[in-house]
């Protein structure tokens, strides 16, 4: 019998037998709320709990010292725990699965049901033993919702398996977020989507590991679907749980895990270029690539309830064919990714449980970059490597103690380069260049001739056209194209550790009961960024001018532009790449309190934030504190505990001893901050080099490309924080369908830039009036840069809080929620408002991309301040967003799923730098903030999964995923750029319909 019927019969057992449980001597009246979401991460980041009270009108009957245990295929070993004298227990520290409950009373007597443990959730068992005379025990099913909540004072959801593999989402970690309640639907590669914050605020937990990009908090590129069990997130509201100082939202996963039995399943999937509409452009551009997808996993014991394993294969392929180029056929675009997955599960003891993963992931691109007048063996590609570490385990000290612990070790080392490398050519100051075969030395741009440039040697430009030059539609040969190989290699490399234990405790004091929690967490956040160049890098030719920025008598005729990182000086030296590291300490304290219908939580989160940069040492006997000293590690600024203490209180009230009414506040210090970087010294080394030669390749001089330099910091900086009021009502309407409502305020404050250090003393200027009389008043930011910028160096720029930064969400939330025998559905509507002066999602042209936070462009001159029109609609406001989700399980052995969403535009403003008197319109906003808005989407995807059951224990599976039904189109991105053609423009188009077909196959 397959899986769906065995969960099909199941239900309809439910539905006729779950109000009576009956013994011999008494029977058991179940009345549960199962599913029951707790606000934060439930005692372990990476499991759930279970945990209710035995009840009973019977005065021969005790409710003290009843044996609970809990059983399930994914705990090698079951949980076992016994009653307290008010009949209330806990059960935590549970893997999420199905789990079978078993009472045993104190005369022996065995009841059970089973209960669905969600992620980071905690499901309620309330249990009334009563008198009766039946002679039969029975067992009730009952599927765990993901709405129903009990003592909850956060806004969060988790789904199970059935939901992430019946209903459309996509194969990559961020497909995910589509089917969250509330959260906005958005078709962003890097830039995470607005759920009452900044998108660069979210936070992404893969296992319980945290793979937000240090430096950027965007989500890498590289987690996947299809190992993923669990997913729960939440949108606010936290406790002091989970060392949660998420700005926007936080999601985390856990992969699936092996049981006492094997399994094994193989999958292939394809999305052809036939299966994917024209782009509603004005060309109709046609889909170009072919995606495949193959993913295999094998699971089972190692040692029979003890020990089991888990592990996967994926594979997906991207395959295009590559138009010729003016100089001839090209390679095609080709992208592999190879990830492996491991899992060990272990249970030494009833009382102990350890998890022990890694995933490694290598993914390689070629020929993915090359123009229409590029040389094939010009062509770059690039390449991601991916590992992630972790262990974690539990151990139940006793019936009310317990103690976790996480370690975990992430990288995410990343490449663009060029696809040929010339690892024999090295740049070196002084020496000269082989004007015989400058293809073979880096990139040659090839010259045009320029007659109307007086002393522009054409004769010369003429004899490298002869022998690097295109022909021509007219079959003449021409300049203007590349050839040789790449120009450079990009090397960003991304690290965290991380290392976490918590200690939760149950107490009665004052005849209430309290769950007593502490946390402590370290992380390490490191970037690791070298840019280089390959053999000279690109070559150009000069034709015998004299550049403006280099005084010489010498005629230039070649320019080399040399990453300085490739420069070897005379001695051989080089300089090092750039490490940047962001250190954070966290501790939390959290008080649960029931007293009777009121449950309380009382919590709060210290912090410690530390950013190190690179290129300084302290010295205290110097103006600035500083020396300088080239790839030394130096602090350069610090948050201690008292700077971050972010208070967690609560108040839920059981009115009817079912639903709730609940308020909350909460405090954040978002943690995402690109300053060890942004501001390190090590900025300066990252120039990149003019070199020049003459007429014969002779080497003639250098001169350094304009750059960033390192920054000091203003004194006294305040914490980025955002504040959070939650006020809400959960109602269970029928058995079947419940119901969610809450209204939610954010307010943003203290954010960070790098700002020019006179920046208040600019005046009055622009369409707005320049700076606020209260802002002047204050002068300089430092008022001793110059004396520190004197001694070492440095940027006329520095790290300030801006004045009078101020961000407001408001939000109206609705939830409902069915779950019958063979149906379930799940629609959401959110009202919202998001305004304010301070836009850390829009800081550039092409803001989908890791960009800096702390040091962006805004603040960078005039135009570019906060009161320079950026009060007003903040990007993320988007005031209607409807979302309803669901799936079906037919008598014929099939699922039908869907998703369908509505929401409001985004909104943008007109840029024009010219009413700032320049010529680039970069967020200089010729109008408030928010001005304009987007046009509306919406969406239908569907999917329909047909299993044959081939044996008892082999079941074949067809699926066809159908996205945009509609072919939907909608424009977003919209150019804001006065100056441009395409000003007013969508930039970007939801992505066409799509259709992938799959074929499964699994024991």
């Amino acid at each position: 019998m397959s899986t769906q019927h065995i969960h099909f019969m199941k239900r309809r057992l439910h539905q006729a037998v779950r109000r009576a449980w009956s013994a011999p001597a008494a029977s058991i009246s179940a009345v549960m709320l199962t599913g029951a979401l707790m606000s934060a991460p439930a005692i372990a980041q990476q499991s759930g709990s279970i945990k209710g009270k035995v009840t009973t009108e019977v005065s021969d009957i005790s409710v003290a010292n009843v044996t609970v245990t809990a059983s399930s295929s994914v705990m090698p070993k079951p949980r076992t725990v016994t009653t307290k004298a008010d009949g209330s227990y806990n059960l935590p520290a549970l893997m999420p699965g199905e789990y079978t409950l078993t009472f045993t009373s104190a005369d022996g007597t065995v009841r059970q049901t089973t209960v669905q443990v969600l992620l980071e959730q905690s499901s309620s068992v309330n249990v009334a033993f009563e008198s009766a005379p039946a002679s039969n025990t029975e067992v009730i099913y009952i599927t765990g919702s993901k709405v129903i909540r009990e003592g909850d004072s956060s806004l969060t959801n988790s789904l199970g398996q059935d939901a992430v593999s019946k209903i459309p989402s996509g194969q990559d970690y961020r497909d995910l977020l589509s089917l969250i309640p509330g959260v906005q639907y958005s078709e962003y590669s890097t830039l995470g989507p607005s759920a009452g914050g900044s998108g660069r605020d979210n936070k992404y937990g893969f296992d319980g590991v945290d793979v937000s990009l240090p430096m950027f908090g965007n989500l890498a590129s590289e987690p996947s679907t299809h190992d993923i069990a669990y997913v729960s997130i939440d949108r606010g509201g936290a406790k002091a749980i989970g060392f949660n100082r998420s700005g926007g939202l936080a999601i985390n996963t856990v992969s699936k895990s092996g049981t006492n039995e094997f399994h094994a399943n193989i999958e292939y999937r394809t999305q052809p270029k036939s299966f994917v509409a024209d782009k509603d452009d004005a060309d109709g551009t046609k889909y170009t690539d072919d995606k495949t997808w193959i993913t295999t996993s094998l699971s089972g014991p190692l040692i029979q309830d003890e020990l089991f394993f888990y592990g996967s294969y994926y594979r997906p392929e991207v395959e295009r064919a590559n138009k010729e180029t003016a100089y001839g056929p090209v390679k095609d675009y080709k992208s592999v990714r190879e990830e492996y997955f491991g899992k060990l599960t272990w249970a030494p003891t009833d009382d102990l449980l350890f998890n022990l993963s890694l995933r490694t992931s290598d993914n390689e691109g070629k020929g993915e970059s090359l123009g229409s007048f590029d040389q094939d063996s010009t062509s770059s590609g690039s390449s991601a490597n991916q590992d992630i570490y972790t262990f974690d385990g539990s151990y139940l000290i006793d019936d009310y103690t317990t103690l976790t612990f996480q370690y975990s070790d992430y990288s995410y080392e990343t490449a663009s380069r060029a696809d040929n490398l010339i690892p024999d050519v090295t740049p070196r100051i002084g020496e000269s260049l082989d004007l015989t075969a400058l293809d073979t030395l880096g990139q040659f741009s090839v010259p045009d001739l320029r007659p109307e440039i007086a002393g522009f040697d054409n004769d010369a430009a003429q004899t490298l056209i002869n022998q690097y030059g295109y022909i021509n539609d007219e079959g003449v040969l021409t300049g203007g194209g590349y050839v040789g190989v790449g120009a450079g290699i990009a090397n960003q490399d991304f690290y965290r550790k991380s290392f976490e234990v918590k200690l939760d405790h149950e107490t009665e004091l004052a005849g209430m009961q309290h769950t007593l929690h502490v946390g402590f967490q370290w992380k390490e956040g490191k970037e690791v960024l070298s840019r280089l160049s390959n053999g000279w890098g690109n070559i150009s030719f000069a034709g015998g001018l004299r550049p403006d920025n280099f005084e010489t008598d010498i005629p230039i005729y070649y320019t080399a532009v040399v990453e300085q990182m490739s420069l070897e000086s005379s001695a051989g030296d080089v300089v090092p790449p750039i490490t940047s590291v962001a250190k954070s300490y966290n501790l939390e304290f959290n008080d649960t309190i029931i007293d009777g219908n009121f449950t309380y939580n009382v919590g709060f989160i210290l912090s410690n934030d530390i950013w190190y940069g690179q290129g300084l040492k302290e010295n205290s006997s110097t103006p600035s504190g500083y020396e300088l000293a080239p790839g030394h590690q130096y602090k350069m600024y610090e948050l201690d505990f008292t700077d971050m203490i972010q208070p967690r209180l609560g108040i839920t009230w059981a009115y009817n001893g079912e639903d709730t009414v609940f308020a909350n506040f909460a405090s954040y210090n978002p943690e995402a901050s690109s300053l060890a970087r942004a501001a390190s010294w090590a900025r300066n080394s990252q120039a990149t080099q003019l070199v020049y030669f003459d007429e014969n390749g002779d080497y003639v001089g250098n001169t350094g490309a304009s750059g960033s330099s390192g920054k000091f910091f203003q004194d006294d900086l305040k914490a980025r924080r955002t504040d959070e009021i939650t006020v809400g009502v959960n109602q269970t309407i029928t058995d079947e369908f419940v119901m969610r409502t809450h209204v939610r305020q954010r307010k943003a404050f203290h954010p960070w830039e790098d700002m020019p250090n006179d920046a208040r003393l600019y005046g009055e200027y622009g369409p707005f009036g320049g700076v606020p009389a209260n802002i002047a008043a204050n002068g300089l930011y430092i008022p001793d840069l110059q004396t520190y910028r004197d001694d070492v160096g440095g940027s006329s720029y520095v790290i300030a809080e801006l004045d009078g930064a101020k961000n407001t969400y408001y939000e109206f939330s609705v939830e409902g929620e069915y779950v019958g025998d063979n149906l379930y559905l799940n629609a959401s509507y959110v009202w919202s408002h998001y305004f304010g002066n301070y836009d850390q999602d829009i800081t550039s042209t092409a803001s989908d991309g890791n960009l800096f936070i702390g040091s962006s462009n805004l603040g960078d001159g005039k135009g570019r301040m906060l009161w320079d029109g950026k009060y007003g609609k903040l990007h993320g406001d988007k005031p209607h967003v409807f979302k309803t989700i669901g799936y079906y399980t037919t008598d014929w052995n099939a699922d039908i799923g869907f998703k369908f969403l509505y929401q409001s535009g985004d909104v943008w403003e007109a840029w024009d730098g010219t009413v700032y008197g320049y010529s680039s319109s970069t967020i200089r906003y010729s109008e408030p903030a928010g001005s304009r808005r987007e046009p509306s989407h919406w969406q239908l995807d569907l999917n329909y999964a047909q299993n044959f059951n081939l044996t008892d224990d082999i079941v074949l599976k067809f699926k066809a995923d159908l996205f945009n039904v509609f072919d939907n189109q909608t424009g977003y991105n919209y150019n804001p750029v006065v100056s441009s053609s395409t000003f007013g423009e969508a930039r970007n188009l939801i992505n066409p319909r799509r259709l992938q077909l799959s074929v499964n196959i699994g024991f």
